[in-house]
């Protein structure tokens, strides 16, 4: 019978404060704020960029589980965060076991070496905690083990210097004891973000392996708090609610998909991150979350012209709280939850295996923020209206990092006034 230990993952806090102008259109093919794909952005380390396309094609498979398994819900989740834990654990993995985490990720293990997946890993991590320009964005492992369990040095080590691992001594038999010093530790590493991620603890846990990332960006201008008023949202036929909905006229990168049959905002932060805000016709939210691949993504940005639009967009606070165990099972990691498993690079034996994963992200989105340099600048109006653009109905947001071109976070909003 295999030792089971409780993977608490992915407690990731976004803040999205403050609402962005965006930068001039990059049509020229020259904007450094495109979150692109491609493998040759040169500030970026060369094994970092390997990663991209592979953390990329995970983001968008668990996507899809996810909206099969909650179809009618709110989704919002770190894949980059999953990612990362699951490589550092198959740091541990042996045989099989470490084969499934690694292709379930996305990786072809015939096209990219294992030492260059961990390097790649290492310096994402590097890269997304060194942030400039005012986005706030902090990633981490850390690892809980009970006295009895003595990890093996060569594996702490090699996750401290790979994976910015921290370790520490806990009581699991006194789970009430155990889950505070874990809920304080994430709470504290999410700026109050997270809170009670771990609980109905098993006594019998031998270890808990927890990461997190926290990002907090400001919008580069802010929507004015005075602009925002109550309007309807259409959750579905049948269902509408009331929402705090913020507005703003002005150029914004735009494109309109005709095949799939959406609008699509994209909108800058401060700094190093950027979200698009996709907005399906009525009827089309399913078709839009089953197709979504990397390369569409890129498609989008590739056609993106600035255009001079009114914009509604809600005011709103979510979080998604998963278990998710079977859904990494359905994309082939599969071992690792079972007494196949083969943890033996952990503790030098090969008698544990994970009896539970855990995923919590949240999202914030107001007004606030800090005004652009040119906050006296005035925007010449038409005398007509130019078209509104209102998202009042479900909607997915995606946010993007444009250093290391990776997906922080995928939202799907269907309903703004429920927060989980």
């Amino acid at each position: 019978m295999k030792t089971t230990f409780y993977i608490s993952l992915l407690l990731a806090g976004l803040h999205a404060v403050t609402y962005g102008q965006l930068s001039p259109s990059y049509h020229n093919g020259h904007d450094p704020k495109e979150p692109k794909y491609h493998m040759h952005h040169e500030s970026v380390a060369t094994a970092c960029l390997k990663l991209v396309p592979n953390n990329a094609d995970f983001a968008f498979r668990f996507f899809k589980e996810v909206t099969l398994e909650a179809p009618n819900k709110n989704i919002f989740f770190s894949p980059v965060s999953i990612s990362t834990a699951f490589a550092m654990l198959a740091l541990g993995a042996r045989s099989t076991t470490q084969t499934q985490i690694l292709e379930g990720l996305a990786f072809n293990l015939t096209e990219i070496q294992e030492k260059e997946i961990h390097e790649g890993f290492h310096n994402l991590i590097h890269m997304l905690s060194h942030p400039e320009n005012g986005v706030q964005l902090n990633m981490g492992n850390a690892i809980f083990v009970t006295e009895k369990l003595k990890p093996l040095k060569k594996f702490l080590d090699d996750a401290e210097a790979l994976y910015q691992l921290e370790a520490f001594t806990t009581d699991f038999s006194n789970p009430t004891e155990a889950e505070k010093q874990i809920n304080d530790y994430i709470e504290t590493k999410t700026h109050g973000k997270n809170t009670n991620l771990v609980k109905d603890m098993d006594p019998q846990t031998v270890m808990l392996l927890a990461s997190f990332v926290f990002f907090k960006g400001n919008w580069e201008k802010p929507f004015k708090p005075e602009h925002t008023e109550e309007r309807e949202f259409f959750v579905d036929d049948e269902t509408t609610v009331k929402v705090p909905m913020m507005y703003q006229t002005g150029r914004f990168d735009f494109h309109f998909d005709e095949e799939l049959s959406c609008t699509v905002v994209r909108l800058h932060y401060n700094g190093s991150a950027t979200a698009f805000l996709v907005l399906p016709a009525k009827g089309r939210m399913k078709q839009l979350e089953q197709t979504l691949v990397k390369e569409i993504i890129q498609e989008w940005s590739d056609h993106l012209f600035q255009r001079l639009v009114r914009l509604y967009f809600p005011k709103f606070s979510i979080s998604g709280s998963y278990e998710i165990t079977n859904t990494l099972s359905k994309m082939g990691i599969v071992d690792v939850f079972t007494d196949q498993a083969d943890l033996s690079g952990i503790t030098g034996t090969p008698d544990l295996k994970v009896s539970k994963v855990v995923h919590k992200a949240s999202l914030d989105v107001d007004e606030r923020g800090t005004e652009a340099a040119a906050a006296t600048a005035v925007e010449i109006m038409p005398m007509s209206l130019p078209p509104t653009i209102e998202f009042n109905h479900p909607f997915l947001m995606l946010i993007f990092d444009r250093d290391t071109n990776s997906t922080l976070f995928i939202g799907k909003i269907v309903n703004p006034t429920i927060t989980s």
